[in-house]
């Protein structure tokens, strides 16, 4: 009688049982995915946001496919392939699984993403089956921009970016054109943390007396672990048509750094084109007699010879210095700048004491030693345009005596 009370005590738990072990093997099945930005301030909209899908299972795996939830409220890209993984659980063998996805929100709001969900065939018991794995809903908040321009203006073109860079390629050289020859420009923007088709159109590339036409331009994107790196080449065939040389102006690019959480601004570079010479096409004038020639040639090289030093001669002290710093300026080398900074102060002091005192080049000169030599990671200023700054501030003026006061004491009064 206690034989069959036991067996019939056991075959009752026994579906406990069975749904305790099914229980905990699900429970060795998690799935989840976290938000990260470049700052820990809520994003912009059209700023990058990574999701990471990670997946720690304690089962034998056949079979997996991840279903993505539909995404209307953003933009993505998947950031390569899947990967996988030996992990542990509690001390105890298991599998990883990650997945990276970029998407851009396409608005300021909260958004919910919904869950993703990974479909696996377990090996259970010598048999497999279906296991379902769902990750928790994602809530993610995009800040409304505040301020002028940003992501809803139509000028100027929004780009949040985590680092852009402007390379600007000619050839020939545009000093070097004479009338009705061609050169080739080649203007490359590459930025980090977006897609190519997010980085601007073709700038309009339009000076009186140059010719200018423009070619297709070339979008690339190239992913990355860190994100997507966009970069657009946009070509101009450009052609003198005055022999006299032009300015061509610079191009700002505005940008948002989605690090710093400032505005930055990128240049394409101001370029003279043309040197002032006569059209190639023209023929030369007809040479009158060799002496002649010959005299005429040495007496425009004594007078070149002689400008020359009446300008090395005029030439401030700290130009070469600034000249250098201009280079380091375009190249955003900060530390070049610094140093090109500290050779100018050393060959012009009075010209270091009208920069520190202009309000202008000071609270900048200031931001940049901090960018340099501070503890925190401050931001440098924007270096092109402290170079411009800097080149226009002048030196004072020492005080002049008065050349008619007399060498022996001040004059005397009129009666």
């Amino acid at each position: 009688m206690v034989r069959w009370l036991l067996l019939a005590l056991v075959l009752a738990a026994a579906p406990a049982l069975i749904g305790r072990a099914v229980a905990l093997e699900d429970g060795d099945l998690a799935l989840t995915v976290t938000a990260e930005t470049a700052s820990q301030a809520a994003p912009y909209p059209r700023e990058m946001v990574l999701l990471r899908i990670r997946g720690t299972y304690r089962a034998q795996i056949a079979l997996e496919e991840l279903r993505q939830p539909s995404l209307p409220h953003f933009g993505w890209t998947q950031l390569g392939r899947d990967r996988w993984f030996r992990t542990a659980i509690q001390g105890q063998e298991a599998r990883g699984f990650e997945r990276t996805v970029a998407v851009f929100p396409q608005g300021a709001g909260r958004f919910v993403i919904d869950p993703f969900v990974h479909r696996l065939t377990v090996v259970d018991g010598g048999e497999r089956r279906l296991v379902e794995v769902r990750s928790a809903p994602l809530p993610i908040d995009v800040a409304a921009w505040r301020g002028p321009g940003g992501p809803d203006a139509p000028e100027p073109w929004w780009l949040p970016a985590q680092d852009l860079t402007v390379t600007d390629v000619w050839e020939p050289e545009p000093e070097t054109l004479r009338l009705g020859e061609p050169a080739r420009r080649t203007v490359t923007v590459e930025a980090s943390g977006l897609t190519a088709d997010a980085l601007p159109p073709r700038p309009v590339l339009r000076t009186r007396g140059i010719l200018t036409f423009a070619g297709p331009a070339e979008r690339q994107t190239r992913i990355t672990p860190a994100g997507p790196v966009a970069r657009v080449t946009y070509r101009w065939d450009v052609r003198p048509g005055v022999p006299e040389p032009i300015t061509l102006a610079a191009i700002a690019i505005p940008w948002f750094d989605t690090r710093a959480r400032v505005m930055r601004e990128a240049e394409i570079p101001a370029r003279i084109v043309g040197a002032a010479l006569r059209p190639a096409e023209e023929a030369p004038p007809p040479s009158g007699s060799p002496w002649r020639a010959l005299t005429a040639g040495l007496a425009a090289f004594a007078l070149g010879l002689g400008a020359w030093g009446t300008l090395r001669r005029r030439e401030a002290p700290a130009a070469p210095a600034l000249r250098a710093l201009a280079r380091a300026a375009r190249r955003r080398d900060a530390r070049g700048v610094r140093i090109a900074l500290a050779e100018a102060e050393r060959r012009e002091p009075a010209l270091a004491a009208a920069w520190r005192a202009d309000p202008r080049t000071a609270s900048r000169l200031a931001a940049l030693d901090a960018a340099l030599f501070g503890g925190a990671q401050a931001p440098a200023p924007d270096l092109a345009g402290l170079a411009r700054d800097l080149a226009r501030v002048r030196p004072r003026a020492p005080a002049v005596p008065d050349a008619l006061a007399p060498l022996d004491g001040p004059r005397p009064a009129r009666r």
